[in-house]
């Protein structure tokens, strides 16, 4: 099986900025998909950003959500199943609990959620 676990929330200033962390353990070369996701109180979860593979590169391929393009960026250790958000100019809009997300594939579908990590974008 796989497991995720974010790290990195917090409370910042708007404009500020946090980076978020995600490491998958487990089955980690069933993966071809992680990912951030958040939920704002009172509404849906919305994908934030996420990498998957492009042909034989492993998480090269980036996707944003539309409110975040230009602030956010999603990227991955190096020869590791863990990835990051950076997320700069935040805004009050942003604070939400984000979620990791990790699709994987090993003779049935795998999905994995980690436990959330808050982020505040507060004065």
């Amino acid at each position: 099986q796989v497991q995720v676990v974010e790290s990195g929330g917090g409370l910042v200033q708007p404009g500020g900025s946090l980076r978020l962390s995600c490491e998958a353990s487990g089955l980690t070369e069933s993966i071809y998909e992680m990912g951030w996701y958040r939920q704002a109180p009172g509404k849906l979860r919305e994908m934030v950003a996420t990498l998957s593979n492009a042909g034989l590169t492993t998480l090269s391929r980036a996707k944003y959500g539309g409110t975040v393009k230009g602030r956010f960026t999603v990227s991955r250790e190096h020869a590791k199943y863990t990835v990051y958000l950076q997320m700069n100019n935040l805004e009050p809009d942003d604070t939400a609990v984000y979620y990791c997300n990790a699709l994987g594939y090993d003779a049935a579908s795998i999905e994995v959620w980690g436990q959330g990590t808050l982020v505040t974008v507060s004065v």
